[in-house]
């Protein structure tokens, strides 16, 4: 059986990102997106959470209890035989708020990454097809097309309601070349708390209301 566990890697900043600090890391080099079919989403200000067929966690390997990840556990417990083995699914737990708060949810957790038994990411094409046989939304898609520096450099953000934007390649790779297919946009400020969520009351995003379920 395959138990090795993976953390996330953490995604470089793009040059521009205004949201850069000293404990981050910060892609100077953007070569691996020339000439390359891109996809920007929203970044989503959640919990990064791993999902294994036979395991959880959070950005830590060995991440605590904590009650904001009670939902998710419940969700993998679902998906567990589904996942095949040596797979993990990556998105974003969005239970509880954080630095914004979501009013319109479609689920608690949004994928936006899926790595194989070979330890490869799937392309997007890929993880779309995966999230949609789990029944779970992915991030939100924000534009798929061509590289293009300066169309990249000129989106606007209404950082009222967004974190910020994720720039990955449409194809699959490498964990090991994760730094060459994925970079980040982040606001200013984007911790507007005065302390670490995870100290504070937990207080639930909000999912979507359908039409019809309360009749």
């Amino acid at each position: 059986m395959n138990s090795q566990r993976f953390k996330y890697p953490r995604t470089p900043h793009l040059p521009w990102s205004p949201g850069f600090t000293p404990d981050d890391i910060r892609q100077r080099d953007i070569q691996g997106f020339e000439d390359k079919e891109i996809v920007i989403t929203e970044k989503m200000d959640g919990e990064c959470t791993t999902i294994y067929r036979d395991y959880i966690h959070a950005r830590s390997i060995d991440s605590r209890h904590h009650s904001s990840r009670a939902w998710v556990k419940g969700l993998q417990a679902r998906l567990a035989l589904d996942i095949p083995e040596g797979w993990r699914v990556c998105g974003e737990n969005l239970y509880a708020k954080h630095s914004l708060h979501y009013s319109e949810l479609e689920s608690y957790f949004y994928v936006f990454a899926i790595w194989d038994e070979n330890n490869c990411c799937l392309s997007w094409d890929e993880v779309l097809e995966w999230a949609d046989l789990y029944q779970l939304p992915t991030v939100p898609e924000l534009f798929r097309g061509q590289w293009d520096e300066s169309f990249v450099r000129g989106i606007k953000v209404d950082t009222d309601k967004m974190e910020g934007y994720v720039v990955r390649t449409a194809e699959g790779f490498h964990y090991s070349d994760f730094g060459r297919h994925f970079a980040k946009w982040v606001r200013t400020g984007h911790v507007q708390t005065d302390k670490h969520w995870m100290s504070q009351e937990v207080i639930p995003n909000d999912l979507k209301v359908e039409v019809g379920a309360d009749e």
